[in-house]
């Protein structure tokens, strides 16, 4: 019997090799929290707990060189997964958003795709012991219909839900149409994290 591994979801897991720009990410994310009002402030309105600047700023790069050494290691990682992924552009992939998250204890993010994106990430400057592991869930679920749920043991690459588990400098990269959720934090201080996307 011949049996073939077919429509792969790539998902790829590399590390920031900068251990002093992961420092001054951590200072700048402090700093960012401390001064965006408007960020604060939607954070609240929407129940998030912690501060994200997803709805406030869109210009980081631009306003601290520190998130835009940061870019310039991204757009590196970026263009390789692109180009593990196969994927066939007219021209290079191209940062659209990024947006610092500082998750308390107790914080999550329910189940969400990135809609107009090619490639979404996510990189993790502070994690602290019992941070959510990032949940990825088969695209194919809404289509399963009647199937079997697969057995405890199955490879990852057969499971339903795959989770990673991120540590300080982790960066992780996926075409935006996955489906992805952040898990309940247990830990007892704030995870610190940033995330982009590219169209």
């Amino acid at each position: 019997m011949t049996i073939r591994s077919l429509f792969a979801t790539r998902f790829s897991e590399t590390a920031l090799d900068d251990a002093a720009l992961l420092e001054e990410l951590a200072e700048a994310c402090r700093d960012l929290a401390g001064q965006d009002r408007a960020g604060q402030r939607w954070s609240k309105e929407h129940g998030y707990r912690g501060y994200t600047s997803y709805a406030s700023l869109d210009d980081l790069p631009d306003r601290d060189p520190r998130f835009a050494d940061l870019v310039r290691h991204l757009n590196r990682h970026v263009a390789r997964f692109a180009d593990a992924c196969a994927l066939d552009l007219s021209r290079k992939l191209k940062l659209d958003s990024l947006w610092v998250n500082i998750l308390k204890p107790g914080g999550a993010h329910s189940g969400h795709i990135h809609p107009h994106s090619v490639v979404s990430g996510t990189i993790y400057v502070e994690v602290p012991p019992g941070a959510g592991a990032l949940k990825l869930e088969d695209p194919r679920l809404p289509m399963l219909m009647a199937a079997s749920p697969r057995r405890a043991d199955a490879p990852e690459d057969l499971r339903t839900f795959v989770y990673a588990q991120p540590a300080p400098g982790t960066i992780f990269l996926w075409e935006s149409w996955l489906r992805h959720e952040v898990m309940p934090h247990s830990g007892k201080s704030e995870r610190i994290s940033i995330s982009f996307n590219y169209r």
